[in-house]
């Protein structure tokens, strides 16, 4: 989350009018993440989520985006239901951009988690893979295998030396080894794709909501794992593997959708792809962010550090010896 586009108190009045959620008493400005401006919004009958899609983002997409929420949340999984407005429409467009209004979901997103916590994230996200097998639209992984090219090609062998003196060579290196190396026929599903600690709320050791489903597409299912894995399971740094997160986190994950032996094979490989994807987008958000903009930049080599240690030990990192 973040805050790119600045809205004056008419125009957020002006919009808010056309939801049945009561009148507008305030709105915060949230400044973390990086992809899209998000305010918080609080009514006379109660708090909510309203979010400017401003980068990344398709217009055609949004159906899937806000349709999958409506389906998840029908299945009893812990994410925010779309708020229709008056005429029923999930979103609407503001300045030229669409808007749309989620429910304001309880919890906290906390930044070191626990093995309990790791293992009710593995749960809820094994079970939005069960619940959306009934879901029939798809979206293609517009930041998967076949664009992490173009992102690095972006950002510049300089652009990418500005970062680090040595990340041009980590990322050639890793697009050859992962171009030959991905294993494409595993199963797919759709998955979230970004389920970092930051898009997550719990109450103690439970979860009480996903967020953020702006990156979900379909795409391989044990890949989605991946990406967790990368997020929760290492020192925001990068410098420190915690096996305990990761055990824990397989363990509840497993629990609700067990993997094929493929599956578990994979997952070294998949989450050196989740590194660099991190690393690329990290990367290009550190070379394009506007100055001005009410958001914290992320730091590249924070995932150049978990890359490393999934091609040294991956293995280990899953427990596959």
């Amino acid at each position: 989350m973040a805050v790119y586009t600045h809205l004056d108190d008419r125009t957020l009045t002006s919009l808010i009018e056309q939801f049945d959620i009561g009148t507008l008493e305030s709105v915060k400005g949230i400044a973390e993440g990086v992809s899209n401006s998000n305010w918080m919004v609080t009514t006379t009958t109660d708090r909510f989520i309203l979010t400017m899609y401003e980068r990344r983002i398709e217009l055609r997409d949004l159906p899937f985006f806000l349709g999958l929420l409506d389906h998840l949340a029908a299945k009893g999984c812990p994410v925010p239901r779309t708020i229709h407005d008056r005429t029923g429409a999930a979103f609407r467009m503001l300045e030229n951009k669409a808007v749309a209004l989620f429910e304001f979901l309880p919890g906290v997103s906390i930044e070191h988690p626990e093995p309990a916590q790791a293992h009710s994230v593995g749960q809820a996200l094994a079970g939005i893979h069960v619940a959306s097998a009934d879901f029939e639209m798809q979206r293609r992984n517009d930041l998967g295998l076949e664009d992490w090219r173009a992102l690095a090609e972006d950002c510049g062998e300089e652009g990418l030396m500005e970062i680090d003196p040595l990340l041009p060579e980590i990322v050639t290196s890793e697009l050859d080894f992962l171009a030959s190396q991905w294993p494409h026929e595993l199963p797919r599903s759709v998955i979230h794709a970004d389920l970092f600690p930051d898009n997550v709320l719990m109450l103690d050791n439970e979860v009480s909501g996903l967020i953020d489903f702006y990156f979900a597409c379909t795409d391989i299912t044990a890949y989605d794992l991946a990406v967790t894995h990368a997020a929760w399971c290492f020192s925001p740094d990068g410098r420190e593997y915690k096996p305990e997160i990761g055990a824990a986190l397989l363990e509840g994950y497993t629990g609700v959708r067990p993997l094929s032996e493929a599956e578990r094979k994979a997952l070294p490989i998949l989450a050196r792809g989740a590194s660099l994807r991190f690393l690329l987008t990290r990367a290009e958000d550190w070379l394009h962010t506007p100055g001005d903009a009410l958001v914290t930049r992320k730091d590249p080599m924070d995932f150049a550090r978990r890359l490393a240690c999934y091609a040294a030990d991956g293995e280990k990192c899953f427990a596959l010896k």
